[in-house]
């Protein structure tokens, strides 16, 4: 769907690897770091898993740059935990990227990651769409990340989806297409 409203932007959709993750009884699924709890999202959280995952995502984006597309029409953007990996990595990216997209994710290791904040990552628009009904990253959550990005200085466009739990709807990709459109437009 975005794709076709979007024919000049390139989308690459890396997978999480396969891992084991606590909060799963230690059965090895697709994450970018291991959850320990959903209760205390900023306890105990996996620092080293989420290093390791924010390697991996700045070498797709190097391979991006070095492939000729301008860091600033690279859009980082997951779902989730992959919401909680763009803002990990592009908080603390040196390079000023086109935006930002969370969907569903929230800021992990806040107080940390705020103090690591780039210059160049607060010129960086972000998108921030959550489900009021979230039953795995609570909507509370993806309040708390907004408001701690907008109390630091960040650019944050945030749309709450009323009943929407942990998943996307219509509403939300119509918004992340007008976001997307902005930050990386047609070229002339």
């Amino acid at each position: 769907k975005l794709s076709r409203a979007l024919p000049h932007v390139k989308f690459v959709l890396p997978h999480a690897p396969e891992q084991p993750v606590t909060l799963n009884g230690g059965m090895r699924m697709p994450s970018w770091y291991d959850i320990r709890s959903l209760d205390k999202i900023a306890s105990n959280e996996d620092e080293d898993g989420m290093n390791a995952s924010m390697r991996k995502l700045n070498e797709l984006i190097r391979a991006e740059i070095d492939g000729g597309v301008p860091a600033n029409r690279i859009v980082l953007g997951g779902f989730s935990q992959g919401g909680a990996m763009t803002l990990f990595t592009g908080l603390q990216s040196e390079l000023q990227l086109a935006g930002l997209a969370v969907l569903s994710g929230y800021l992990p290791m806040r107080e940390r990651i705020m103090n690591r904040a780039t210059d160049a990552s607060k010129k960086v628009p972000v998108f921030h769409g959550h489900g009021t009904a979230d039953e795995v990253v609570l909507f509370q959550y993806g309040e708390m990340t907004r408001n701690t990005l907008q109390k630091s200085g960040h650019s944050v466009d945030f749309h709450a989806y009323n009943h929407m739990g942990h998943s996307t709807c219509d509403d939300e990709i119509r918004d992340l297409q007008t976001f997307l459109s902005t930050c990386i437009p047609e070229s002339t």
